[in-house]
């Protein structure tokens, strides 16, 4: 991903090299040509996908785009971070590599599991991450939802076995499927306290500014207009659920029309059709949807 960006533009290609620099070794060329088993890691995927989604941003604001609010899902909100200038890319880079270390170190492989529960509402899905928990035997077992993404897309995350239950609970109450996610650990969930605690002083002692452009956070889909804000809604965010949904409604609320997703893949554009039924959505993660987004803007 990327590469075509990379050969066409020096913008693109500087980035990815300013990627490089920060880590200390060849992400691009993971990124560039794999092995896809080296790029799906934790450690290099946030950086990797950070890196792209900053190198598309930079071309896109290089002609003409200034965006009046920036958002994005889970690690996107550290590009938005970026894209607003709370603080460098270079610094974004080194961090998430280590949010993907703390991340995966949190929970033992295999012990954690995420799910995407379809056809339920977020709130008959946390009764059933509730009643997935009762009369088990012991303690210390947690799911809980970790993605609200709307359109009756909600991701849970917590212990193996109870996500297990909490499917089978959701299917019985109406749920149209209960897909295991194959993810390497149980993001946005309490399992993930260690790793915030583990990241929260790195976070605050970054060099920030305030925000050109509010950031609306994850955590309560708030504006964030000042640096301490921002990075306590990173702090948070990493044992806390992804309100998507929130965030997309807070963008209406403020009178956004007009969505450009800036990175690899169309995923989120998929998800705000769905929940900003007539806004104008266009992606933009290669050369190819230059056209496109420079027509409609």
């Amino acid at each position: 991903m990327g590469k075509a960006l990379a050969d066409a533009f020096p913008v693109c290609r500087d980035t990815f090299a300013e990627a490089d620099a920060a880590l200390g070794d060849a992400l691009s060329r993971i990124i560039f040509e794999g092995p896809e088993d080296q790029l799906t890691l934790t450690s290099n995927q946030q950086p990797a996908i950070l890196t792209v989604s900053i190198a598309a941003f930079r071309l896109l604001e290089s002609r003409g785009l200034k965006p009046s609010f920036v958002a994005g899902h889970s690690l996107g909100e550290y590009s938005a971070n970026v894209a607003a200038g709370t603080f460098r890319f270079g610094d974004a880079v080194a961090i998430v590599r280590r949010r993907g270390q703390y991340m995966q170190e949190a929970v033992p492989v295999g012990t954690g599991a995420m799910a995407a529960i379809l056809g339920l509402d977020a709130e008959a899905v946390a009764e059933v991450c509730r009643d997935a928990l009762k009369d088990v035997v012991g303690e210390g077992e947690v799911v809980s939802p970790a993605n609200m993404n709307g359109g009756g897309q909600v991701a849970i995350a917590g212990s193996a076995a109870a996500v297990a239950r909490a499917c089978e609970l959701a299917k019985a109450r109406g749920a149209r499927r209960a897909v295991p996610l194959q993810v390497s650990a149980p993001f946005h969930c309490a399992l993930m306290k260690s790793a915030e605690v583990r990241l929260a002083p790195e976070l605050r002692a970054l060099d920030t500014q305030s925000p050109r452009v509010p950031v609306v956070a994850n955590v309560d889909a708030a504006l964030k207009r000042d640096a301490p804000g921002a990075i306590e809604a990173l702090v948070a965010q990493v044992s806390s659920p992804v309100r998507w949904e929130a965030v997309v409604q807070r963008l209406a609320s403020e009178g956004v029309t007009t969505y450009v997703e800036v990175g690899p893949g169309t995923v989120l554009s998929g998800l705000v059709k769905r929940i900003h039924r007539d806004a104008t959505v266009v992606s933009f993660g290669s050369p190819d949807d230059l056209a496109n987004v420079e027509a409609l803007l």
